[in-house]
């Protein structure tokens, strides 16, 4: 989460909201699908989660689709389906429409069979992670969800990116306000944070990223570089070696990319790129997958409930640190967030604020930001 937020202007949601659907449109993603996109982006700004909201609409989405590497219209094909399974090639389309329409069906599957999967191929960024768990955890039901990313990892003992982010993401109902929520990235920071840190001059902490010479790099916008051209790389969770265990962080962003990749027969680890072997552009080729669990074919969706909002109090109840008054879960900063945002929208900083103009002025849209 982001510091000092008060000291940007804020937009409303509906403003955004519909900003970024109506620019969806006019760069040919259709108005149903544009309504996801745009959706899923607020959703991480809701959260607080600043590395997949605005701050990617541009950049990750529009600029990509105008270089003809993300098709606009998504081709959602169904390659094999079974009761509880469902394989899915999305054409290099949107990679949000494409997850939106399965985790829509494996709702269903599990609804009559307990428990259900599916895996995507050819897919594109899915926006965050937990907008997708979330699905399932609004019609009571636990949601898991991973998807491979461009190289940016490095294994232990190594300095070259290797593996992606990889995010492995859960989503539980509870009988509280808000869901216990796990979304994060297997590496120790992920790329879309270091490109805030670029956007607001700040550097990189010390021990995220290693260069190939095995020295930690903090220079934010040396390290986006490096990450592109292969001479730098995320550290996994645990950091460097396995003095702090940074094999566990390695081993899991090697489950989420075996996962993404091996179910659905897609690319991985350095195949995934958005240059061809002539130097040209191309789509990325993403794969992610999702799981759907039904507690009702278990306890009892209210038992579940229950006992899961036992064990988040239990653990906020427990002894504190000295010097620290409070013990949170996962899921309730970010619903903390929510509360503070709902009403004032959501804060846009400098960078992002040029290119929402810049998005506006290029398809000639009607629309003026409160920051002008």
């Amino acid at each position: 989460m982001m510091e000092n937020k008060e000291k940007r202007p804020y937009v409303s949601w509906e403003l955004i909201g519909n900003f970024m659907e109506d620019a969806f449109v006019a760069y040919g993603v259709p108005r149903d699908d544009a309504k996801i996109c745009a959706d899923v982006l607020m959703e991480s700004d809701r959260q607080g989660i600043e590395s997949h909201g605005c701050n990617r609409f541009k950049p990750v989405y529009i600029d990509r689709i105008k270089e003809g590497i993300l098709n606009p219209l998504t081709e959602y094909e169904i390659v094999k389906e079974t009761p509880c399974t469902l394989v899915v090639d999305a054409h290099d389309g949107m990679g949000m429409v494409a997850s939106h329409k399965a985790m829509q069906s494996l709702i269903e599957k599990a609804r009559t069979n307990g428990i259900s999967m599916a895996a995507i191929r050819n897919s594109s960024h899915y926006g965050i992670a937990g907008y997708w768990p979330l699905m399932a955890v609004r019609e009571g039901m636990i949601g898991i969800t991973g998807t491979n990313a461009r190289s940016s990892i490095a294994p232990t003992f190594g300095v070259e990116n290797m593996l992606g982010t990889n995010p492995l993401t859960f989503g539980m109902p509870t009988d509280e306000d808000f869901p216990f929520m796990l979304d994060c990235a297997t590496s120790i920071s992920q790329r879309g944070k270091i490109e805030v840190y670029a956007r607001t001059g700040q550097d990189t902490p010390e021990g995220v990223v290693i260069g190939n010479d095995g020295a930690a790099m903090t220079d934010s916008a040396e390290i986006l570089k490096g990450l592109t051209e292969g001479t730098a790389a995320l550290t996994p969770l645990g950091g460097i070696g396995e003095e702090l265990a940074g094999y566990k962080g390695y081993g899991y962003a090697t489950v989420v990319e075996i996962l993404s990749a091996a179910l659905q027969a897609g690319s991985f680890l350095k195949l995934i790129t958005n240059v061809d072997e002539e130097g040209k552009k191309r789509p990325y080729h993403l794969g992610h997958f999702f799981i759907v669990i039904n507690p009702e074919a278990f306890c009892g969706l209210e038992t579940f409930k229950k006992i899961a909002g036992n064990i988040l109090r239990d653990l906020r109840a427990s002894k504190k640190a000295p010097g620290k008054d409070r013990i949170f879960t996962a899921g309730e900063k970010e619903w903390l967030v929510w509360q503070e945002r709902k009403d004032k929208g959501v804060p846009i900083g400098e960078a992002v604020q040029k290119e929402l103009i810049e998005v506006r002025d290029e398809k000639g849209l009607p629309y003026r930001f409160p920051f002008e």
